[in-house]
């Protein structure tokens, strides 16, 4: 049966955003304004909420739910940059970035003077005589949060940028590390130890569902119903198929959910579904572990205590020191300021410390004001990381990058396309090796002549290193298709090709191989009868086409804080007018309660200086 108390934790899970929100309290998590709360409902103060069996039984789930979906922040392209699997253009691109240190370098090193730091903290309270478990100390010294790094990293929008990357990273090593340890500590204490490579049995039954669900994502989309939701069910299957298999080999429930977490994340499932998942998680679940943590704390008893009392700073401060090695580390390629900033960032750490505390005392290797000085601690940390690292990190000024666009073919239409495009925002070149266009164009526009049209001779000169690659050869159209295929071999994003005096009788063998290749081709005669059917259809299209001041752009949504986000919120929505949203290829004729969502392009027309405006705000990279 549903008691009162269950009823009151769910009220206090709506309130508590609702809330922060209203008193315009951004500078604290959700989670602490949880555990806060919960301090309030439970014995340290109003004593309305007691501990049931099903309220301690969602507290559970919410912790692995918790735990799943930080395993499901790890952003696995990270690694996948490190791989052989990469076409020739990128693997160019690679090997240029890493003439510099590498994130994945800095972050290694940077972990390592972590742990480091949390041994020697740890070493200290054991001599001052304060908590006189090392391990256990050194493993919850070392543990960041990584939702809030990655939340943190997202709101400052420097998520995709290698800073972010570096200290998403020492995030990620710094959840999975200690969850580890934490796993052979609990084992080695409880006297399992021999038992320890049982833990294999939960590596191999999380591969071999990773092997038999990797093609899920495949078909789903023919499978899936409003009413089965499919995906989710997989989600929940795979946490609690983990976790059993977890506590039977001996291991932590925690480590089968986080694991469970990163499996789910490798079958690559639609940000739709990690949205929902989000929604479930975050929405429901997690909140009840937050704030049945508040309620088991009991403040005035711990108050009681003086060694408590000293102890919460000591361990405030503990946590700090203890990553403030990381400077060090992170120094290697960033600024001081901002090696500071991600150090004090890294001390953020909750979720983990109330796992680790939750094992610790079912050991009875802390007491009750121990544990209860390190959550108070680890809920400061959030207050603390945050603003110290909003306090002094800089974004580096850098000027946005332009795409970069190369036409082959020097001709009337290439250079008048080149000249009409915002100088803002691409880099243009043009490319012959015909004399005499070089001759007559050079002084119009950004000509370079060159000695052939041989695709092995543009890689070798660099001629196809660029984001979008125009193939407006007129002399042989032929010379268009074999260069677009084999540009798109070479790995360049995307390819526009002149296809025009083809012989008919292999037009349609051309078009099928550039349409299997994803090379985006067109006729002047094409877009020809495609202009006039749209003035007839719509007759300010001619203006739109024409005009100097109002023009057709398009625009993909990168930006994080505008996903989810109604048309009429967007910023400068009223200068500009939104033709068109295309979301999985299909088009979308939007409206003012419109909701955009990551991913999507989205076509709209107005002045250019708006336009510039709204596609740096929606197309900037920050998740």
């Amino acid at each position: 049966m549903v008691s009162l108390s269950f009823v009151i934790v769910a009220l206090a899970a709506f309130a508590v955003p609702m809330i922060l929100t209203r008193f315009k309290i951004s500078a604290i998590p959700a989670s602490v304004g949880e555990v806060v709360i919960g301090i309030l409902l439970g014995q340290s103060a109003l004593n309305i909420v007691h501990t049931s069996d099903l309220l301690s039984n969602f507290s559970t789930f919410g912790l692995l739910v918790v735990m799943f979906l930080s395993g499901m922040e790890i952003d696995f392209s990270l690694f996948a940059k490190n791989s052989t699997n990469l076409s020739p253009l990128e693997a160019k691109q690679k090997a240029n970035e890493e003439k510099v240190i590498t994130p994945l370098f800095v972050a290694l090193i940077t972990y390592g003077l972590v742990i480091l730091g949390a041994f020697l903290v740890s070493l200290s309270f054991y001599y001052l005589g304060l908590f006189d478990n090392i391990a256990l100390a050194t493993i919850m010294f070392m543990t960041i949060s990584l939702a809030i790094v990655v939340s943190v990293l997202k709101e400052n929008e420097v998520l995709n940028r290698p800073f972010g990357q570096t200290v998403l990273l020492v995030a990620i090593l710094g959840q999975v590390v200690p969850m580890i340890a934490l796993t052979v500590y609990s084992s080695l204490i409880a006297g399992k130890g021999g038992s320890l490579w049982l833990i294999a049995i939960l590596v191999i039954t999380a591969a071999f569902m990773f092997r038999n669900f990797r093609t899920f994502f495949d078909f789903f989309e023919r499978i899936n119903k409003a009413t089965t939701q499919v995906d989710v069910r997989l989600a929940f299957f795979i946490l609690l198929a983990l976790v059993w298999v977890a506590e039977h080999v001996g291991a932590q429930n925690i480590l089968g959910a986080f694991i469970a977490g990163i499996v789910f994340k490798l079958l690559q499932p639609a940000e739709d579904t990690e949205r929902r998942l989000d929604a479930i998680g975050y929405g429901f679940f997690v909140p009840f572990f937050f704030i049945m943590t508040g309620v088991g704390l009991n403040l005035p008893g711990l108050l009681a205590s003086k060694k408590t009392v000293i102890l919460i700073p000591l361990i405030l401060l503990a946590f700090v020191l203890a990553k403030l090695p990381a400077f060090l580390g992170l120094k290697l390629r960033f600024s001081s300021g901002n090696s500071l900033a991600a150090s004090f960032l890294s001390s953020t750490t909750l979720a983990l410390i109330l796992a680790a505390l939750t094992i610790a005392k079912g050991l009875e290797v802390v007491t009750e004001q121990q544990a209860g000085a390190f959550t108070v601690a680890a809920i400061l940390t959030y207050l603390v990381g945050p603003v110290l690292f909003g306090r002094i990190f800089r974004v580096s000024k850098e000027n946005p990058k332009k795409t970069q666009v190369h036409f082959i073919g020097v001709n009337l239409l290439t250079v008048s396309t080149a000249q009409q495009l915002d100088d803002s925002l691409y880099e243009v070149n043009l490319y012959t090796d015909v004399q005499k266009s070089f001759k007559t164009f050079n002084s119009e526009a950004n000509v370079h002549a060159i000695d052939s049209v041989d695709a092995d001779y543009l890689i070798k000169n660099d001629v196809l290193d660029t984001d979008i690659l125009v193939l407006g050869y007129s002399a042989n159209p032929e010379v268009n298709y074999n260069l677009a295929l084999r540009a798109k071999e070479y790995g360049i994003k995307r390819v526009i090709m002149r296809f025009d005096n083809v012989n008919p009788e292999i037009d349609q063998d051309h078009e099928s191989h550039l349409q299997e290749a994803g090379v985006e081709f067109f006729t002047t005669f094409d877009l020809g009868v495609s202009s006039m059917r749209a003035m007839v259809e719509s007759p300010s299209m001619l203006e739109m086409l024409t005009s100097s001041d109002a023009r057709l752009y398009e625009v993909t949504i990168q930006n994080a804080n505008f996903d989810g986000l109604e048309i009429r919120n967007l910023p400068l929505v009223d200068k500009i007018t939104i033709s068109r949203i295309f979301r999985n290829h299909k088009a979308i004729a939007p409206h003012g309660n419109t909701r955009i969502m990551l991913g999507d392009h989205m076509v709209f027309s107005g002045n250019k200086e708006f336009a510039q405006a709204i596609r740096n705000s929606l197309g900037k990279e920050n998740e």
